[in-house]
């Protein structure tokens, strides 16, 4: 008679295996990790975020007598009325660029519009800056964009 077939243990499996799974895992974790790092909002534009009310008082304070500053110019004759326009429109679109982080300075009219700012700025640039600087005739009186400067350091949210 033959005797019975004896069991055999199961094969194990080389330990390098074991070490490649860990070393699997371990990449895709650092990869998810690397993904979340690198996508989230930099602090820099959460530091864009308002500022604090005296900071924005003090601000206000700081433009609304730049613009007294660049009307009495134009009343002592120091600058002409084109020159007095064209800084008092860089003076406000400053103001809306500290205050808000919005690259105002460097945006077109039509720019500010897409993106849906202060309708007082839209209608400074539109009615007393852009008229003014660009135009061929005479430039508007800068009392009125002194006043409409005055309005967007005001209403400006």
């Amino acid at each position: 008679m033959s005797e019975p077939d004896e069991l055999y243990p199961p094969v194990q499996y080389a330990p390098i295996w074991m070490l490649l799974a860990f070393a699997v895992i371990a990449a895709v974790i650092a990869a998810i990790w690397l993904i979340l790092l690198f996508t989230r909002p930099r602090r820099a534009a959460a530091a864009a975020a308002p500022v604090r009310a005296d900071a924005l008082t003090m601000l206000r304070r700081e433009y609304l007598a730049d613009i007294d500053r660049i009307e009495q110019a134009w009343q002592a004759r120091e600058v002409t009325a084109r020159e007095a326009n064209l800084e008092l429109s860089r003076a406000t679109r400053a103001f809306v660029n500290e205050y808000s982080g919005l690259e105002a300075p460097v945006l077109a009219l039509e720019d500010l519009v897409a993106r849906g700012v202060h309708p007082s700025l839209v209608d400074a640039l539109r009615r007393h800056y852009y008229p003014s600087i660009f135009g061929r005739g005479p430039a508007i009186d800068p009392a009125a964009g002194a006043q409409a400067a005055r309005r967007v350091v005001a209403e400006w949210h």
